[in-house]
Protein backbone atom coordinates (compact mmCIF):
# COMPACT_ATOMS: atom_id res chain seq x y z
CA UNK A 1 0.00 0.00 0.00
CA UNK A 2 3.22 2.56 0.78
CA UNK A 3 4.64 1.62 -2.35
CA UNK A 4 1.57 2.56 -4.94
CA UNK A 5 1.22 5.81 -2.51
CA UNK A 6 4.76 6.91 -3.33
CA UNK A 7 4.54 5.97 -6.59
CA UNK A 8 0.97 7.98 -6.77
CA UNK A 9 2.82 10.80 -4.86
CA UNK A 10 5.57 10.72 -7.61
CA UNK A 11 3.35 10.62 -10.14
CA UNK A 12 1.61 13.68 -8.68
CA UNK A 13 4.69 15.61 -7.97
CA UNK A 14 6.18 14.80 -11.66
CA UNK A 15 2.70 16.16 -13.22
CA UNK A 16 2.95 19.57 -10.98
CA UNK A 17 7.03 20.19 -11.92
CA UNK A 18 5.85 19.30 -16.15
CA UNK A 19 2.98 22.04 -15.40
CA UNK A 20 5.56 24.45 -13.61
CA UNK A 21 7.75 24.14 -16.66
CA UNK A 22 5.12 24.44 -19.20
CA UNK A 23 3.82 27.15 -17.69
CA UNK A 24 7.18 28.77 -17.83
CA UNK A 25 7.88 28.19 -21.27
CA UNK A 26 4.54 29.60 -22.31
CA UNK A 27 4.88 32.80 -20.01
CA UNK A 28 8.50 33.15 -21.25
CA UNK A 29 7.61 32.82 -24.90
CA UNK A 30 4.75 35.45 -24.86
CA UNK A 31 7.22 38.05 -23.33
CA UNK A 32 9.74 36.92 -26.47
CA UNK A 33 7.32 37.22 -29.13
CA UNK A 34 6.55 40.75 -27.01
CA UNK A 35 10.23 42.20 -27.10
CA UNK A 36 10.74 40.99 -30.70
CA UNK A 37 7.56 42.39 -32.21
CA UNK A 38 6.71 45.12 -30.14
CA UNK A 39 9.33 46.77 -27.50
CA UNK A 40 11.83 46.15 -30.04
CA UNK A 41 10.35 48.40 -33.13
CA UNK A 42 9.15 50.85 -30.34
CA UNK A 43 12.89 51.27 -28.62
CA UNK A 44 14.03 51.58 -32.68
CA UNK A 45 11.72 54.75 -33.15
CA UNK A 46 13.19 56.36 -30.04
CA UNK A 47 16.74 56.13 -30.96
CA UNK A 48 15.76 57.03 -34.81
CA UNK A 49 14.03 59.92 -33.63
CA UNK A 50 17.24 61.18 -31.23
CA UNK A 51 19.91 59.80 -33.85
CA UNK A 52 20.76 63.34 -34.32
CA UNK A 53 20.08 64.85 -31.28
CA UNK A 54 17.41 66.27 -29.23
CA UNK A 55 17.23 69.82 -31.21
CA UNK A 56 16.52 67.76 -34.46
CA UNK A 57 13.95 65.83 -33.13
CA UNK A 58 12.47 69.20 -31.54
CA UNK A 59 12.52 70.93 -34.96
CA UNK A 60 11.16 67.71 -36.57
CA UNK A 61 8.10 67.55 -34.10
CA UNK A 62 7.65 71.35 -34.21
CA UNK A 63 8.13 71.71 -37.78
CA UNK A 64 4.96 73.84 -39.40
CA UNK A 65 3.92 70.45 -41.65
CA UNK A 66 3.98 68.26 -38.70
CA UNK A 67 2.28 71.15 -36.60
CA UNK A 68 -0.65 71.34 -38.97
CA UNK A 69 -0.93 67.05 -39.54
CA UNK A 70 -1.29 67.05 -35.53
CA UNK A 71 -4.04 69.83 -35.78
CA UNK A 72 -5.82 67.70 -38.66
CA UNK A 73 -5.43 64.47 -36.52
CA UNK A 74 -6.68 65.85 -33.38
CA UNK A 75 -9.71 68.04 -35.32
CA UNK A 76 -10.47 64.82 -37.27
CA UNK A 77 -10.50 62.64 -34.14
CA UNK A 78 -12.42 65.56 -32.28
CA UNK A 79 -15.25 65.14 -34.76
CA UNK A 80 -15.03 61.33 -35.66
CA UNK A 81 -15.00 59.83 -31.79
CA UNK A 82 -18.23 62.23 -30.62
CA UNK A 83 -20.34 60.99 -33.97
CA UNK A 84 -19.49 57.38 -33.01
CA UNK A 85 -19.93 57.80 -29.30
CA UNK A 86 -23.80 58.63 -30.09
CA UNK A 87 -24.21 56.27 -32.86
CA UNK A 88 -22.44 53.79 -30.52
CA UNK A 89 -24.81 54.76 -27.63
CA UNK A 90 -28.55 55.04 -30.09
CA UNK A 91 -27.42 51.51 -31.39
CA UNK A 92 -26.62 49.50 -27.95
CA UNK A 93 -29.58 51.06 -26.28
CA UNK A 94 -31.70 50.01 -29.57
CA UNK A 95 -30.52 46.21 -29.70
CA UNK A 96 -29.69 45.51 -26.22
CA UNK A 97 -33.53 46.65 -25.28
CA UNK A 98 -35.84 46.65 -27.78
CA UNK A 99 -36.83 43.69 -30.31
CA UNK A 100 -37.10 45.03 -33.78
CA UNK A 101 -37.50 43.49 -37.53
CA UNK A 102 -33.93 43.95 -38.85
CA UNK A 103 -32.26 43.55 -35.71
CA UNK A 104 -29.51 40.95 -36.47
CA UNK A 105 -28.61 42.68 -39.90
CA UNK A 106 -28.02 46.34 -37.75
CA UNK A 107 -25.58 44.15 -35.35
CA UNK A 108 -23.96 42.76 -38.57
CA UNK A 109 -23.46 45.95 -40.03
CA UNK A 110 -21.95 47.36 -37.36
CA UNK A 111 -19.19 44.95 -37.48
CA UNK A 112 -18.75 45.64 -41.21
CA UNK A 113 -16.05 48.15 -40.86
CA UNK A 114 -13.78 44.75 -39.50
CA UNK A 115 -13.98 42.50 -42.20
CA UNK A 116 -13.83 45.66 -45.13
CA UNK A 117 -10.32 47.10 -45.94
CA UNK A 118 -9.90 50.50 -44.93
CA UNK A 119 -8.90 51.10 -48.36
CA UNK A 120 -11.69 50.11 -50.50
CA UNK A 121 -13.65 51.64 -47.82
CA UNK A 122 -11.37 55.12 -48.75
CA UNK A 123 -11.97 54.33 -52.70
CA UNK A 124 -16.04 53.65 -52.04
CA UNK A 125 -16.14 57.32 -50.94
CA UNK A 126 -13.95 58.26 -53.72
CA UNK A 127 -16.82 56.57 -56.34
CA UNK A 128 -19.46 58.82 -54.45
CA UNK A 129 -17.97 61.97 -53.36
CA UNK A 130 -15.47 62.54 -55.90
CA UNK A 131 -15.09 64.84 -58.93
CA UNK A 132 -16.34 61.80 -61.06
CA UNK A 133 -18.63 60.03 -58.72
CA UNK A 134 -21.86 59.62 -58.25
CA UNK A 135 -23.12 63.04 -56.59
CA UNK A 136 -19.48 64.97 -57.35
CA UNK A 137 -21.06 66.68 -60.17
CA UNK A 138 -24.06 67.74 -58.03
CA UNK A 139 -21.48 68.41 -55.24
CA UNK A 140 -19.16 70.56 -57.61
CA UNK A 141 -21.88 73.30 -58.42
CA UNK A 142 -23.04 73.90 -54.96
CA UNK A 143 -19.01 74.60 -54.47
CA UNK A 144 -19.19 71.47 -51.60
CA UNK A 145 -15.91 69.57 -51.58
CA UNK A 146 -15.97 66.46 -49.94
CA UNK A 147 -12.86 64.34 -50.91
CA UNK A 148 -9.61 66.02 -50.47
CA UNK A 149 -10.86 68.12 -47.83
CA UNK A 150 -11.56 67.61 -44.20
CA UNK A 151 -15.02 66.04 -44.98
CA UNK A 152 -13.84 63.01 -46.61
CA UNK A 153 -11.31 62.28 -43.40
CA UNK A 154 -13.74 62.38 -41.15
CA UNK A 155 -16.13 60.33 -43.37
CA UNK A 156 -13.24 57.91 -43.53
CA UNK A 157 -12.34 57.72 -40.12
CA UNK A 158 -16.08 57.53 -38.84
CA UNK A 159 -16.72 54.37 -41.13
CA UNK A 160 -13.25 52.64 -39.89
CA UNK A 161 -14.06 53.25 -36.04
CA UNK A 162 -17.79 53.20 -36.00
CA UNK A 163 -17.99 49.41 -34.08
CA UNK A 164 -15.56 50.05 -30.92
CA UNK A 165 -18.39 52.18 -28.72
CA UNK A 166 -21.28 50.05 -29.91
CA UNK A 167 -19.67 46.85 -29.33
CA UNK A 168 -18.33 47.68 -25.88
CA UNK A 169 -21.67 48.48 -25.17
CA UNK A 170 -23.84 45.90 -26.79
CA UNK A 171 -22.85 42.93 -24.36
CA UNK A 172 -22.75 45.30 -21.13
CA UNK A 173 -25.79 46.41 -21.75
CA UNK A 174 -27.55 43.36 -22.61
CA UNK A 175 -25.79 41.41 -19.38
CA UNK A 176 -27.86 44.52 -17.11
CA UNK A 177 -30.86 43.52 -18.40
CA UNK A 178 -34.15 45.59 -18.44
CA UNK A 179 -35.50 45.60 -14.99
CA UNK A 180 -33.99 49.32 -13.46
CA UNK A 181 -35.13 50.76 -16.49
CA UNK A 182 -38.73 48.95 -16.04
CA UNK A 183 -38.62 49.94 -12.50
CA UNK A 184 -37.74 53.59 -13.37
CA UNK A 185 -40.68 54.35 -15.92
CA UNK A 186 -43.03 52.73 -13.28
CA UNK A 187 -41.90 55.76 -10.81
CA UNK A 188 -42.39 57.63 -13.84
CA UNK A 189 -39.12 58.52 -15.59
CA UNK A 190 -39.34 59.42 -18.93
CA UNK A 191 -36.99 58.64 -21.31
CA UNK A 192 -34.20 61.27 -20.97
CA UNK A 193 -34.63 60.93 -17.30
CA UNK A 194 -33.84 56.84 -17.44
CA UNK A 195 -30.75 57.27 -19.70
CA UNK A 196 -29.31 59.93 -17.56
CA UNK A 197 -30.13 58.54 -14.26
CA UNK A 198 -29.98 54.72 -14.79
CA UNK A 199 -28.51 53.39 -17.88
CA UNK A 200 -25.52 55.91 -18.30
CA UNK A 201 -24.29 55.52 -14.77
CA UNK A 202 -24.26 51.48 -15.37
CA UNK A 203 -22.39 51.89 -18.51
CA UNK A 204 -20.23 54.71 -18.08
CA UNK A 205 -16.85 52.76 -17.44
CA UNK A 206 -17.84 50.56 -20.71
CA UNK A 207 -18.84 53.77 -22.99
CA UNK A 208 -15.08 55.14 -21.57
CA UNK A 209 -13.10 52.04 -22.61
CA UNK A 210 -15.25 51.54 -25.85
CA UNK A 211 -14.46 55.88 -26.31
CA UNK A 212 -10.20 55.01 -25.88
CA UNK A 213 -10.22 52.01 -28.37
CA UNK A 214 -12.16 54.18 -30.68
CA UNK A 215 -9.93 57.53 -30.25
CA UNK A 216 -6.88 55.15 -30.28
CA UNK A 217 -7.78 54.04 -33.70
CA UNK A 218 -9.06 56.91 -35.26
CA UNK A 219 -5.68 58.26 -34.26
CA UNK A 220 -3.61 56.04 -36.28
CA UNK A 221 -6.02 55.48 -39.18
CA UNK A 222 -3.87 55.23 -42.36
CA UNK A 223 -5.45 53.22 -45.43
CA UNK A 224 -8.94 55.27 -45.80
CA UNK A 225 -7.76 58.33 -44.80
CA UNK A 226 -4.75 58.04 -47.33
CA UNK A 227 -7.09 57.46 -50.13
CA UNK A 228 -9.55 60.47 -49.50
CA UNK A 229 -6.97 63.13 -48.26
CA UNK A 230 -5.06 63.51 -51.73
CA UNK A 231 -2.02 64.02 -49.63
CA UNK A 232 -1.98 67.63 -49.69
CA UNK A 233 0.84 68.91 -47.44
CA UNK A 234 -0.01 70.93 -44.83
CA UNK A 235 -3.10 70.52 -45.62
CA UNK A 236 -4.97 67.21 -45.38
CA UNK A 237 -2.20 65.09 -44.20
CA UNK A 238 -2.40 63.30 -40.92
CA UNK A 239 0.20 62.53 -38.68
CA UNK A 240 0.34 58.63 -40.39
CA UNK A 241 0.74 60.47 -43.78
CA UNK A 242 3.06 62.90 -42.64
CA UNK A 243 5.13 60.02 -41.56
CA UNK A 244 4.85 58.31 -44.99
CA UNK A 245 5.94 61.31 -46.80
CA UNK A 246 8.75 61.87 -44.98
CA UNK A 247 9.91 58.26 -45.04
CA UNK A 248 9.42 58.40 -48.51
CA UNK A 249 11.35 61.72 -49.19
CA UNK A 250 14.26 59.69 -47.51
CA UNK A 251 14.29 62.14 -44.62
CA UNK A 252 14.25 59.20 -41.78
CA UNK A 253 15.02 61.20 -38.77
CA UNK A 254 12.13 63.53 -39.01
CA UNK A 255 9.88 60.53 -39.98
CA UNK A 256 10.86 58.85 -37.22
CA UNK A 257 10.49 61.60 -34.85
CA UNK A 258 6.24 62.30 -35.88
CA UNK A 259 6.25 58.75 -35.51
CA UNK A 260 7.44 59.15 -31.49
CA UNK A 261 4.74 61.86 -31.59
CA UNK A 262 2.18 59.21 -32.61
CA UNK A 263 4.00 56.42 -30.09
CA UNK A 264 4.04 59.30 -27.17
CA UNK A 265 -0.06 59.92 -27.40
CA UNK A 266 -0.35 55.66 -28.06
CA UNK A 267 1.12 55.56 -24.61
CA UNK A 268 -1.09 58.22 -23.07
CA UNK A 269 -4.29 56.32 -24.70
CA UNK A 270 -2.93 52.79 -23.74
CA UNK A 271 -2.64 54.19 -20.00
CA UNK A 272 -6.63 55.57 -20.09
CA UNK A 273 -7.30 52.06 -21.87
CA UNK A 274 -5.74 50.36 -18.79
CA UNK A 275 -7.48 52.87 -16.32
CA UNK A 276 -10.68 52.52 -17.83
CA UNK A 277 -11.06 48.70 -18.03
CA UNK A 278 -9.41 47.98 -14.72
CA UNK A 279 -12.60 50.17 -13.63
CA UNK A 280 -15.07 48.60 -16.19
CA UNK A 281 -14.17 45.00 -14.49
CA UNK A 282 -14.55 46.17 -10.80
CA UNK A 283 -17.66 48.04 -11.68
CA UNK A 284 -18.70 44.27 -13.53
CA UNK A 285 -17.29 42.40 -10.49
CA UNK A 286 -19.99 44.43 -7.99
Amino acid sequence: MSSITLAAGAASNAKRRGNAIGRRVLIVSAWLVFALFLLLPLLIVVSEALKQGIGTFLASVFEADAIAALQLTLLAVGISVPLNLVFGVAAAWSVSKYSFRGKSILVTLIDLPFSVSPVIAGLIYVLLFGAQGFIGPWLRAHDIQIIFALPGIVLATVFVTVPFVARELIPLMQGQGTQEEEAARLLGANGWQMFWHVTLPNIKWGLIYGVVLCTARAMGEFGAVSVVSGHIRGYTNTLPLHVEILYNEYNHVAAFSVASLLLLLALVILLVKQWSESRLNNSVET
